[in-house]
């Protein structure tokens, strides 16, 4: 299983939200000034607006935020586990954001048109220009200002700089022509290109570049605030699902209570339409349950007495008693919430990436508009030249999308998935799922259901099967073996059985006893011979037959012979062959591993389509196994759900562990399945895959911005106002691309 970065060795782990970031360069300037502490190490996600700090005990929360500070943003501690978090602040920032949207767009689109068309510049065209143009460079891009000042004053530039220095300086230019200049004059006039004329400069404005940068950037960031939040929805959504509250039985009277007052051990009641409140085990009663909203099965599942509920589900049949096994925090709901959260604020290796080059990249950008500058001047082009071209490299460096590329892709994804049930645990299995070539499964419970299953009854002659089988459950139904409880359940149908007296247990060959008077035997042939029965030759043939094919099979008789053969075995998923064949599909190589004897495993592995079996493997042998593997070359997944995989799952290059797994399990792995079904599993490495596969997409279209455009600012053919627009774009654009991940659909 791949990690992430090692901690320090610490008692401590906090969140804290952040405040005041503007661009990705911020979080990695805060990033930065957190992990130069002793003791700390720090994780600061600009899409989640979060920082994870792991801290020793020689540093406290308070120094924690202090630092934030000193860096020139805004730290605020996680609220208590019993306050609910308030979404105010971020639905606050975007109200004010788009207000300044507005304003700057109402105001900049007639200052852009006077500037487009010469035949609308009418005497003193110009100074309504400056009117129009002043509010949306001091109002609407007064975030920049306000970033490029803090961050200035600590010795640092951000993207944010950029965007300050390139319209401060459209703006002030503008206004040194108007006063100074000639550009003041009545009936001045000037046409719109996209090119550099050689003039002096006294005569020309660019206020239509300093409006409408300001506009294209403000939309462009608020488009990504507005998708970030957007992003976040599925997390939100899982947030919710839980009930309010609930009806709890207090000696035998309901009263209603809200849910975070519910204690393990209550007695609750869920009628028909309403919420679990919590995991619990059904104490009285039956139902249907729908489990869509945490578990993707769109099937309501059948559950009475003994079976265990998940919190969140809704009741849609009868009324249900529940006794809470699980509360709060250690919900399964909570858990998956809890391990989308963290997949969220974690980083992948080319988010790292992406941080460290957005961390240099402002001030190297700055340098190469002073030298834009020098040159043209150096060339005798004139001022009005050079001061466009430098302005227009400034504007088109912004990497905003840059440090949106990662972030936003993971939180769609990572979202996504939940909403599906696959949860993962962190980017870095994302980066796992690449390289991955070879998927071992774990046979019980993950390509089989893990319960014994009736699947023949074998009549002797002249004999019937409904009689056959009744006879064997009624003795059976006083035994607890795996095979009895199989036999009892599929004579479910056939109603009431027969009372059983002088029930007796022959250990290791099976069962007597005597059902409507007649002395009844099951269990192995040898039984029946001991006893003097007589086994007919297809009867014999019928269970070498099947335990030829890996079921269990035993005989029953009464009066002198056996009368039939019942078949047992741990049964397929009805999905998993439909799952290897998708597995293949996706360039893997499946091998099943069990502990079962080698004849059972090859015809399991014969049903589902798989050609490599490693059998009668002990449970420590396992990881030795995965281990192997890897030392042969293989990239290797592993999929369980037992204590005994947990080992292998961590020693995985990525563990997959089935949701209805041990917790052991799930803590070992990578990704969790919450569907108790091996399509999960391809759902998983698709979805994996494909958010990887849009993270490089990102991270590529927000270079070739960048790089395509430079040179074409730094040549002087690149209107400042149009690259303040295409770097605008290129931000919308990653956000929309990631958001595609929503309409990801499961192959089940």
């Amino acid at each position: 299983m791949t990690t992430s970065r090692p901690l320090p060795t610490a008692t401590n782990l906090i969140e804290l939200s952040i405040g005041g970031m503007t661009c990705a360069s911020c979080a990695a300037r805060i990033e930065k000034k957190l992990n130069r502490m002793d003791g700390v190490q720090a994780t600061v996600n600009y899409a989640t607006e979060k920082a994870t700090v792991s801290y020793d005990a020689s540093v406290t929360p308070d120094d924690l935020i202090a630092t934030v500070e000193k860096t020139g943003y805004r730290a605020t501690l996680p609220p208590p586990p019993t306050e609910p978090a308030a979404p105010a602040e971020p639905v606050d920032e975007l109200r004010s954001l788009r207000t300044r949207l507005w304003v700057s767009v109402l105001l900049a689109v007639p200052v852009i048109g006077l500037a487009m068309v010469p035949a609308w510049q009418f005497t003193y065209w110009q100074w309504l220009s400056l009117t129009l143009a002043a509010p949306v460079v001091v109002y609407g891009g007064l975030p920049f200002h306000r970033a490029a000042l803090v961050n200035l004053r600590h010795g640092a530039a951000t993207m944010d700089t950029l965007v300050s220095v390139g319209t401060l300086a459209a703006f002030g230019w503008s206004i040194w022509a108007l006063f100074l200049g000639t550009a003041g004059a009545p009936g001045m006039t000037h046409p719109f290109s996209i090119d550099i004329s050689r003039t002096d400069g006294a005569g020309n404005i660019y206020l239509e570049a300093a409006a409408g940068v300001t506009a294209f950037i403000l939309a462009g960031r608020y488009f990504e605030a507005r998708a970030k939040r957007t992003a976040g929805a599925a997390l939100r959504a899982l947030l919710e699902l839980g009930a309010k509250d609930v009806a709890v039985l207090r000696a035998g009277v309901e009263i209603r209570i809200p849910v975070e007052q519910l204690a393990v051990g209550d007695r609750f009641v869920v009628r028909p339409g309403e919420k679990i409140a919590t995991d619990g085990t059904v104490h009285e009663g039956s139902s249907a349950v729908d489990a869509s909203l945490v578990t993707g099965e769109s099937v309501p599942v059948e559950v009475g007495a003994g079976d265990a509920v998940i919190g969140g589900c809704v009741n849609v049949g009868g009324r249900l008693v529940v006794t809470a096994t699980r509360v709060g925090a250690d919900t399964q709901l909570a858990q998956m919430a809890r391990l989308v959260e963290q997949a969220q604020t974690g980083k992948a290796a080319a988010q790292r990436l992406a941080d460290r080059i957005s961390g240099v990249f402002v001030p190297i950008v700055i340098a190469l508009a002073v030298g834009t500058l020098g040159w043209w001047l150096g060339s005798g082009a004139g001022p009005t030249a050079a001061f466009t071209a430098a302005v227009a490299v400034l504007i088109i460096a912004c990497p905003c999308a840059l440090g949106l590329a990662t972030p936003t892709a993971l939180l769609v994804g990572t979202g996504r998935g939940a909403q599906l049930g696959v949860l993962i645990k962190g980017p870095e299995a994302l980066e796992s799922t690449r390289r991955v070539d070879t998927v071992v499964l774990d046979k019980t419970g993950t390509v089989t259901t893990g319960r014994m299953t009736l699947l023949d009854v074998q009549p002797g002659a002249g004999e019937q099967r409904a009689e056959v089988l009744r006879r064997a459950a009624a003795l059976e139904a006083g035994s607890e073996h795996p095979v009895a409880r199989a036999v009892v359940a599929a004579a479910a149908e056939l109603g009431e059985l027969p009372p059983v007296t002088g029930f007796g247990n022959a250990a290791g060959l099976g069962v007597t006893g005597t059902v409507d008077g007649h002395e009844v035997l099951l269990g192995r042939p040898r039984l029946l011979r001991d006893r003097g029965l007589v086994v007919p030759d297809d009867l014999a043939r019928a269970a070498t037959d099947a335990e030829a094919a890996g079921r269990t099979a035993v005989l029953v008789g009464w009066d002198g012979r056996a009368r039939g053969m019942l078949a047992v075995a741990d049964q397929v998923k009805p999905t998993s062959r439909e799952a290897v064949r998708r597995l293949r599909a996706l360039g893997l190589t499946p091998v099943l591993l069990t502990g079962d004897n080698a004849t059972v495993a090859a015809a399991v592995a014969a049903e589902v389509g798989i050609d490599e079996v490693i059998a009668e493997v002990l449970p420590a042998e396992k990881v030795e196994v995965v281990s192997r593997l890897q030392a042969d070359g293989r990239a290797v997944a592993m999929v369980g759900d037992g204590v005994n995989d947990a080992a292998a799952l961590a020693q995985a290059d990525l563990g997959l562990a089935m949701g209805t797994g041990t917790d052991v399990a799930i803590e070992a792995s990578d990704l969790t399945l919450v569907r108790d079904d091996l399509l999960a599993a391809v759902d998983a490495i698709r979805l994996a895959r494909r958010t990887l596969g849009t993270i490089k997409g990102n991270l590529f279209w927000a270079f070739a911005y960048n790089v395509a455009a430079l040179p074409l600012a730094a040549a002087g053919l690149l209107n400042p106002m149009i690259a303040g627009a295409a770097m605008a774009f290129s931000s919308v654009f990653v956000v929309a691309n990631s958001l595609r991940l929503r309409r990801f659909r499961p192959v089940s």
